[in-house]
């Protein structure tokens, strides 16, 4: 208990350090939305949090609560899907995007990806109308001018577990690479292969415009080590990363985590791009998500800009 309590004034020290430099004016995070552009701004890695995991799901608010805790950008999902034909989305109209945009401006956040979390449950292999979810990503994607789209294969879409599904995600992948090729943007998946199986699966889906999400956590669950998987996968097939693990505690407290290293191999890869914190609450404090999210965006800046 004694440790725990240690690791959350260490914590918190990185958060309120790396907060009184926001306060001061001292602006790290991003100035504007991604906008399709190749650069980086500032820093090389940015830092962002998802934005149902801070319970702003396509709120204007998503975007202050992420300037409060220095977040350089949020990963805006799409909406619930349900039983629907498509996501649940506010984000079909031209007038609610531009006040999205400009609240991004305002704030200094951006727009790391648009997530279809959806298919954390439901089956991208099976549903009758995913033709019609992946375009209206697309189309938000074009219209908040950000070039990535999350596309989490869940539990009804483990390649690992059910094989047989591999065909049909392929050919569906194949599909929308071409889709979101037309606006230079990246289907960035995610699955539950090791690198080896996955680089074997993007070879097969074979489209530049499709790439990894790599997730931290699934390394760990597996027993596999983050640097190697990294290399395996190449820098070239990782369009970005989600850089938490799952709850329990902070990315710093978590013996699992290894950030330096993983900050050298990225270094020595040549990658850039965003780490987006997902999890790794502190569930002696699940609830609080400045404190959660806001230790861990503070961490991740000590380890990955400011070192």
């Amino acid at each position: 208990m004694e440790n725990k309590k240690s690791g959350y004034i260490k914590g918190r020290r990185h958060f309120l350090k790396v907060s009184s430099l926001a306060s001061a004016g001292v602006v790290l995070g991003c100035n504007a939305p991604f906008a399709f552009s190749s650069s980086m701004g500032e820093h090389r890695y940015k830092i962002a949090v998802c934005d149902w995991m801070i319970l702003q799901r396509q709120k204007l608010s998503a975007f202050d609560l992420a300037q409060k805790i220095n977040a350089d950008g949020i990963e805006m999902d799409m909406g619930s899907l349900g039983d629907r034909r498509t996501f649940e989305s506010k984000l079909d109209t031209p007038g609610t995007q531009q006040e999205f945009l400009e609240k991004s401006k305002e704030t200094g956040v951006g727009i790391s990806s648009i997530a279809m979390s959806g298919f954390y449950a439901q089956s991208f292999a099976k549903r009758p109308t995913v033709n019609v979810m992946v375009q209206d990503t697309i189309d938000t994607m074009k219209a908040m001018k950000v070039k990535n789209a999350y596309l989490p294969l869940g539990v009804q879409g483990d390649m690992a577990k059910e094989p047989e599904l591999r065909p049909l995600i392929v050919q569906r992948l194949q599909w929308a690479g071409k889709q979101v090729g037309k606006i230079g943007g990246v289907i960035a998946v995610e699955t539950s292969y090791d690198a080896a199986a996955e680089l074997d699966f993007l070879e097969e889906v074979d489209s530049k415009y499709v790439k990894s999400s790599f997730n931290f956590a699934n390394a760990i669950k597996n027993g596999r080590d983050i640097s190697d998987e990294l290399k395996i996968l190449g820098r070239k097939n990782i369009a970005q990363i989600h850089c938490s693990n799952t709850d329990g505690e902070w990315i710093e407290n978590d013996p699992a985590f290894n950030m330096p290293k993983i900050k050298k191999t990225l270094d020595q890869m040549g990658w850039s791009g965003w780490l987006i914190i997902e999890r790794s609450r502190d569930t002696d404090r699940v609830h609080n998500v400045k404190a959660n999210y806001g230790a861990n965006v503070a961490y991740m800046k000590e380890v990955f800009q400011n070192s």
